[in-house]
Protein backbone atom coordinates (compact mmCIF):
# COMPACT_ATOMS: atom_id res chain seq x y z
CA UNK A 1 0.00 0.00 0.00
CA UNK A 2 1.43 3.71 -0.65
CA UNK A 3 1.35 5.11 2.54
CA UNK A 4 1.34 9.81 3.38
CA UNK A 5 2.04 9.49 6.78
CA UNK A 6 1.19 13.42 6.93
CA UNK A 7 2.13 14.63 10.22
CA UNK A 8 5.63 12.62 10.32
CA UNK A 9 6.25 9.41 11.68
CA UNK A 10 8.95 7.93 13.77
CA UNK A 11 12.01 5.89 12.63
CA UNK A 12 10.69 2.90 13.76
CA UNK A 13 7.34 3.39 11.83
CA UNK A 14 9.10 4.21 8.75
CA UNK A 15 11.29 0.95 9.06
CA UNK A 16 8.54 -1.10 10.10
CA UNK A 17 6.17 -0.21 7.28
CA UNK A 18 8.78 -0.39 4.25
CA UNK A 19 10.13 -3.52 5.89
CA UNK A 20 6.51 -5.12 4.80
CA UNK A 21 6.61 -3.43 1.38
CA UNK A 22 4.68 -0.71 1.78
CA UNK A 23 5.54 2.36 -0.03
CA UNK A 24 5.97 5.55 2.41
CA UNK A 25 5.37 9.28 1.23
CA UNK A 26 7.55 11.25 3.70
CA UNK A 27 6.03 14.59 2.83
CA UNK A 28 3.84 16.79 4.48
CA UNK A 29 0.90 18.58 2.04
CA UNK A 30 -1.02 21.59 2.82
CA UNK A 31 -4.57 20.96 4.05
CA UNK A 32 -5.95 22.80 1.04
CA UNK A 33 -3.99 20.65 -1.37
CA UNK A 34 -4.33 17.37 0.36
CA UNK A 35 -7.24 16.48 -1.36
CA UNK A 36 -5.58 16.91 -4.52
CA UNK A 37 -2.35 15.02 -4.20
CA UNK A 38 -4.33 12.14 -2.24
CA UNK A 39 -5.53 11.37 -5.73
CA UNK A 40 -3.16 12.01 -8.35
CA UNK A 41 -0.35 10.02 -6.38
CA UNK A 42 -3.55 7.12 -5.77
CA UNK A 43 -2.95 7.05 -1.78
CA UNK A 44 -3.88 4.15 0.31
CA UNK A 45 -2.98 5.24 3.66
CA UNK A 46 -3.55 8.30 5.15
CA UNK A 47 -1.75 8.78 8.48
CA UNK A 48 -2.50 12.05 10.66
CA UNK A 49 -1.69 13.31 14.43
CA UNK A 50 -3.72 16.27 15.58
CA UNK A 51 -1.96 18.82 12.25
CA UNK A 52 -4.31 17.42 9.61
CA UNK A 53 -8.36 17.24 9.81
CA UNK A 54 -10.29 14.31 7.73
CA UNK A 55 -13.11 15.91 7.25
CA UNK A 56 -16.59 14.43 4.73
CA UNK A 57 -15.44 16.51 2.23
CA UNK A 58 -11.81 14.75 2.29
CA UNK A 59 -13.47 11.58 2.17
CA UNK A 60 -15.79 11.90 -0.25
CA UNK A 61 -13.42 13.60 -2.75
CA UNK A 62 -11.00 10.56 -2.85
CA UNK A 63 -12.54 6.93 -3.26
CA UNK A 64 -9.52 5.07 -3.25
CA UNK A 65 -8.15 6.08 0.02
CA UNK A 66 -9.14 3.21 1.96
CA UNK A 67 -7.25 3.57 5.59
CA UNK A 68 -7.14 6.56 7.75
CA UNK A 69 -4.77 6.44 10.46
CA UNK A 70 -4.01 9.17 13.66
CA UNK A 71 -1.26 8.21 15.71
CA UNK A 72 -2.54 8.99 19.02
CA UNK A 73 -5.47 8.20 20.99
CA UNK A 74 -8.38 11.47 20.41
CA UNK A 75 -10.04 11.34 16.76
CA UNK A 76 -11.74 14.29 16.77
CA UNK A 77 -9.88 16.08 14.04
CA UNK A 78 -11.28 12.76 11.89
CA UNK A 79 -15.00 12.58 10.82
CA UNK A 80 -14.73 8.85 12.01
CA UNK A 81 -17.85 7.57 11.93
CA UNK A 82 -18.66 8.81 8.33
CA UNK A 83 -15.63 7.11 7.40
CA UNK A 84 -16.88 3.85 8.36
CA UNK A 85 -20.25 4.12 6.92
CA UNK A 86 -18.49 5.19 3.50
CA UNK A 87 -16.36 1.56 4.13
CA UNK A 88 -12.95 3.12 5.16
CA UNK A 89 -11.07 1.62 7.63
CA UNK A 90 -10.18 4.10 10.81
CA UNK A 91 -7.38 3.48 13.28
CA UNK A 92 -5.52 4.89 15.77
CA UNK A 93 -3.09 4.11 18.91
CA UNK A 94 -5.05 4.10 22.23
CA UNK A 95 -2.24 2.19 23.78
CA UNK A 96 1.07 3.88 22.79
CA UNK A 97 1.30 7.10 24.55
CA UNK A 98 -0.43 6.56 27.79
CA UNK A 99 3.29 6.26 29.73
CA UNK A 100 3.71 9.90 28.13
CA UNK A 101 0.91 11.58 29.24
CA UNK A 102 0.73 10.05 32.73
CA UNK A 103 4.19 11.21 33.24
CA UNK A 104 3.43 14.69 31.78
CA UNK A 105 0.61 14.79 34.18
CA UNK A 106 2.88 13.81 37.14
CA UNK A 107 5.19 16.40 35.74
CA UNK A 108 2.78 19.05 36.10
CA UNK A 109 1.51 18.42 39.67
CA UNK A 110 5.43 18.21 40.41
CA UNK A 111 5.92 21.52 39.24
CA UNK A 112 2.70 23.07 40.68
CA UNK A 113 3.16 22.32 43.65
CA UNK A 114 6.71 23.96 44.10
CA UNK A 115 5.80 26.51 42.14
CA UNK A 116 8.23 25.89 39.05
CA UNK A 117 6.66 26.91 36.53
CA UNK A 118 6.11 30.63 38.07
CA UNK A 119 9.51 30.29 39.53
CA UNK A 120 11.39 29.72 36.04
CA UNK A 121 9.45 32.81 34.36
CA UNK A 122 10.75 34.79 37.31
CA UNK A 123 14.54 33.68 37.88
CA UNK A 124 15.70 35.24 35.21
CA UNK A 125 14.42 38.56 35.51
CA UNK A 126 14.78 38.76 39.43
CA UNK A 127 17.42 36.16 40.29
CA UNK A 128 20.25 38.09 40.53
CA UNK A 129 18.79 41.10 42.06
CA UNK A 130 15.26 39.68 44.30
CA UNK A 131 16.68 36.13 45.57
CA UNK A 132 15.75 36.65 48.70
CA UNK A 133 12.20 37.49 47.85
CA UNK A 134 11.88 34.81 45.12
CA UNK A 135 12.95 32.19 47.80
CA UNK A 136 10.31 33.75 50.27
CA UNK A 137 7.58 33.67 47.59
CA UNK A 138 7.97 30.04 46.79
CA UNK A 139 9.08 28.91 50.43
CA UNK A 140 5.04 27.24 50.43
CA UNK A 141 5.42 24.22 48.83
CA UNK A 142 3.72 21.13 49.08
CA UNK A 143 4.40 17.75 49.28
CA UNK A 144 2.15 14.99 47.14
CA UNK A 145 2.68 12.36 49.13
CA UNK A 146 -0.55 11.47 51.42
CA UNK A 147 -2.91 13.95 48.69
CA UNK A 148 -5.45 12.18 47.16
CA UNK A 149 -5.78 12.18 43.11
CA UNK A 150 -8.82 12.05 41.44
CA UNK A 151 -9.16 10.59 38.15
CA UNK A 152 -11.89 11.03 36.00
CA UNK A 153 -12.15 8.25 33.06
CA UNK A 154 -10.63 4.89 34.00
CA UNK A 155 -9.36 4.04 31.03
CA UNK A 156 -5.74 3.35 29.75
CA UNK A 157 -4.58 6.96 30.68
CA UNK A 158 -6.38 7.07 33.64
CA UNK A 159 -4.68 4.01 34.79
CA UNK A 160 -1.30 4.69 34.12
CA UNK A 161 -2.09 8.39 36.12
CA UNK A 162 -3.21 6.40 39.38
CA UNK A 163 -0.18 3.49 39.06
CA UNK A 164 2.47 6.53 39.01
CA UNK A 165 0.38 8.50 41.79
CA UNK A 166 0.22 5.43 43.97
CA UNK A 167 3.88 5.06 43.64
CA UNK A 168 4.29 8.21 45.30
CA UNK A 169 2.18 7.89 47.82
CA UNK A 170 -1.27 9.30 46.90
CA UNK A 171 -4.14 8.15 47.59
CA UNK A 172 -6.57 7.29 44.70
CA UNK A 173 -10.19 7.46 43.71
CA UNK A 174 -11.66 7.53 40.22
CA UNK A 175 -15.28 8.16 38.70
CA UNK A 176 -16.01 5.97 35.49
CA UNK A 177 -19.80 4.87 34.86
CA UNK A 178 -18.36 1.30 33.06
CA UNK A 179 -14.89 0.49 34.70
CA UNK A 180 -14.92 -2.14 37.27
CA UNK A 181 -11.43 -1.67 37.98
CA UNK A 182 -11.07 -2.61 41.95
CA UNK A 183 -7.25 -2.56 42.29
CA UNK A 184 -3.74 -1.96 40.33
CA UNK A 185 -0.73 -3.81 39.64
CA UNK A 186 2.02 -1.89 40.26
CA UNK A 187 5.47 -2.50 39.01
CA UNK A 188 8.78 -1.76 39.58
CA UNK A 189 12.27 -2.23 38.23
CA UNK A 190 13.90 -5.78 38.77
CA UNK A 191 10.10 -7.58 38.20
CA UNK A 192 8.61 -6.33 41.87
CA UNK A 193 4.79 -6.46 41.77
CA UNK A 194 2.48 -5.07 44.35
CA UNK A 195 -1.09 -4.90 43.80
CA UNK A 196 -2.88 -1.50 45.21
CA UNK A 197 -6.94 -1.08 45.57
CA UNK A 198 -8.49 1.73 44.16
CA UNK A 199 -12.08 2.46 44.42
CA UNK A 200 -14.66 3.82 41.82
CA UNK A 201 -17.07 6.58 43.25
CA UNK A 202 -19.75 8.67 41.94
CA UNK A 203 -18.49 11.99 40.57
CA UNK A 204 -19.61 14.33 42.74
CA UNK A 205 -17.71 12.41 45.84
CA UNK A 206 -14.36 12.45 43.22
CA UNK A 207 -14.57 16.14 43.37
CA UNK A 208 -14.81 16.66 47.04
CA UNK A 209 -12.45 14.33 48.72
CA UNK A 210 -9.72 15.10 46.05
CA UNK A 211 -6.90 17.68 46.37
CA UNK A 212 -5.87 17.27 42.63
CA UNK A 213 -8.00 16.20 39.51
CA UNK A 214 -7.43 15.01 36.79
CA UNK A 215 -10.00 13.92 34.05
CA UNK A 216 -9.04 11.84 31.12
CA UNK A 217 -12.02 11.58 28.82
CA UNK A 218 -12.39 12.26 25.29
CA UNK A 219 -14.22 15.60 24.96
CA UNK A 220 -17.10 17.12 26.29
CA UNK A 221 -17.14 19.86 29.30
CA UNK A 222 -16.94 18.38 32.01
CA UNK A 223 -15.52 20.74 35.06
CA UNK A 224 -17.35 24.00 35.41
CA UNK A 225 -18.04 26.59 37.90
CA UNK A 226 -20.79 24.08 39.53
CA UNK A 227 -18.02 21.28 40.09
CA UNK A 228 -15.56 23.45 40.99
CA UNK A 229 -17.71 24.91 43.55
CA UNK A 230 -17.78 21.04 44.92
CA UNK A 231 -13.86 20.64 45.01
CA UNK A 232 -11.71 21.71 48.36
CA UNK A 233 -10.42 25.19 48.90
CA UNK A 234 -6.83 25.28 47.32
CA UNK A 235 -7.04 21.93 45.15
CA UNK A 236 -5.33 21.27 41.97
CA UNK A 237 -6.81 20.78 38.33
CA UNK A 238 -4.53 18.95 35.25
CA UNK A 239 -5.85 18.88 31.90
CA UNK A 240 -3.98 16.70 29.19
CA UNK A 241 -7.31 15.25 28.08
CA UNK A 242 -9.14 17.86 25.44
CA UNK A 243 -9.84 21.52 25.64
CA UNK A 244 -13.15 22.44 26.89
CA UNK A 245 -13.05 19.20 29.16
CA UNK A 246 -12.27 22.06 31.67
CA UNK A 247 -14.27 25.33 31.08
CA UNK A 248 -11.55 27.23 30.65
CA UNK A 249 -13.16 30.34 32.01
CA UNK A 250 -14.67 28.93 35.15
CA UNK A 251 -10.88 27.79 36.00
CA UNK A 252 -9.41 31.47 35.55
CA UNK A 253 -11.67 32.84 37.53
CA UNK A 254 -11.72 30.07 40.22
CA UNK A 255 -7.55 30.88 40.31
CA UNK A 256 -8.37 34.09 40.36
CA UNK A 257 -10.15 34.04 43.23
CA UNK A 258 -8.28 31.48 45.47
CA UNK A 259 -11.18 28.47 45.39
CA UNK A 260 -8.29 26.98 42.86
CA UNK A 261 -4.93 27.11 43.65
CA UNK A 262 -2.86 25.01 41.04
CA UNK A 263 -4.20 24.17 37.51
CA UNK A 264 -1.93 22.33 34.41
CA UNK A 265 -2.93 22.85 31.15
CA UNK A 266 -1.34 20.62 28.20
CA UNK A 267 -4.47 21.27 26.05
CA UNK A 268 -6.50 24.35 24.88
CA UNK A 269 -10.15 25.66 23.53
CA UNK A 270 -8.13 27.99 20.68
CA UNK A 271 -5.58 25.52 19.78
CA UNK A 272 -3.41 26.30 17.93
CA UNK A 273 -4.10 30.08 19.62
CA UNK A 274 -4.69 29.50 22.92
CA UNK A 275 -6.78 32.36 24.87
CA UNK A 276 -4.35 34.98 26.35
CA UNK A 277 -5.88 34.84 29.67
CA UNK A 278 -4.94 31.80 29.99
CA UNK A 279 -1.15 32.21 28.73
CA UNK A 280 -0.70 34.83 31.20
CA UNK A 281 -2.53 33.55 33.96
CA UNK A 282 0.80 33.43 36.79
CA UNK A 283 -1.00 30.44 38.76
CA UNK A 284 -1.22 28.08 35.81
CA UNK A 285 1.69 25.37 34.14
CA UNK A 286 1.69 25.30 30.76
CA UNK A 287 2.76 22.89 28.25
CA UNK A 288 1.88 23.23 24.14
CA UNK A 289 0.03 20.05 23.97
CA UNK A 290 2.89 17.44 24.40
CA UNK A 291 1.47 14.89 26.14
CA UNK A 292 2.08 11.79 24.04
CA UNK A 293 5.42 13.96 22.62
CA UNK A 294 8.02 11.37 23.60
CA UNK A 295 10.56 9.59 21.85
CA UNK A 296 9.08 6.41 23.25
CA UNK A 297 5.33 7.03 22.38
CA UNK A 298 6.25 8.36 19.00
CA UNK A 299 8.22 4.96 18.23
CA UNK A 300 4.99 2.35 19.80
CA UNK A 301 2.96 4.71 17.69
CA UNK A 302 4.85 4.02 14.81
CA UNK A 303 5.11 0.45 14.91
CA UNK A 304 1.46 0.02 16.14
CA UNK A 305 -0.03 2.03 13.14
CA UNK A 306 2.28 -0.24 10.90
CA UNK A 307 1.18 -3.59 12.77
CA UNK A 308 -2.30 -2.31 12.09
CA UNK A 309 -2.33 -0.92 8.45
CA UNK A 310 -0.59 -4.83 7.60
CA UNK A 311 -3.35 -6.42 9.30
CA UNK A 312 -6.21 -4.45 7.26
CA UNK A 313 -4.04 -5.34 4.19
CA UNK A 314 -3.32 -9.16 4.96
CA UNK A 315 -7.59 -9.52 5.17
CA UNK A 316 -8.35 -7.39 1.88
CA UNK A 317 -5.48 -9.55 -0.20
Amino acid sequence: MKVLANDGISASGKEALTATGHELLEITVAQDKLIDYINKNNVDVLLVRSATTVRKDLIDACPNLKIIGRGGVGMDNIDVEYAREQGRHVINTPAASSQSVAELVMAHMYGMVRFMHDSNRQMPLEGDSNFKKLKKNYANGIELKGKTLGVIGFGRIGQAVAKLALGVGMHVVYHDPVATVSSLSLEFFGGQKVDIPVQNLPLNDVLKQSDFITPHIPGGKLIGKKEIEMMKDGAGIINTARGGVVVEEDLIEALNSGKIKYAGLDVFVGEPAPAITVLMNPHVSLTPHIGAATLEAQDRIGTELSDLINEIANKMA
